[in-house]
């Protein structure tokens, strides 16, 4: 695609998978933050949740979502996902049995791979 000057616009591609596994492991960490805060403090544990689902509602790069309240550059959108991986990777080792957090681990791990064409495309993202 070409804007009127006659650069090339990026096009978002197509993530499917990508966004499956994101909300999976953004699922995971909605669970797993909360549950290891718990036994320290039920203020930190519930804390951690509106953080976790507030941030990333609240703050989003335009054209990655369709409903935007407010527009930040792709970066920021990046430093959000990779806030979800690692609560969901290390909540889920303080909270959870080894046989459980190791496949959390795994697909987070599958989630930073999948999600690479989306960061390219997200880092040309600026908010104007």
């Amino acid at each position: 695609m070409t804007d009127i000057a006659g650069g090339t616009i990026p096009v978002r591609p197509d993530d499917r998978t990508a966004s499956v596994l994101r909300f999976t492991v953004e699922l995971i960490a909605w669970a797993a933050t909360p549950w290891a805060l718990a036994d320290r403090s039920w203020l930190l544990a519930a804390l951690s949740v509106v953080l976790l689902i507030g941030l990333p509602t609240c703050f989003s790069t335009p054209g990655d979502k369709a409903h935007v309240i407010i527009a930040v550059p792709g970066w920021v959108t990046i430093l959000l996902v990779l806030l979800q991986l690692a609560a969901a990777v290390a909540s889920s080792w303080l909270a959870w049995p080894a046989w459980a957090a190791g496949p959390v681990t795994l697909l987070a791990a599958a989630t930073l791979v999948t999600e690479r064409r989306r960061w390219r495309w997200l880092s040309s993202r600026r908010t104007t």
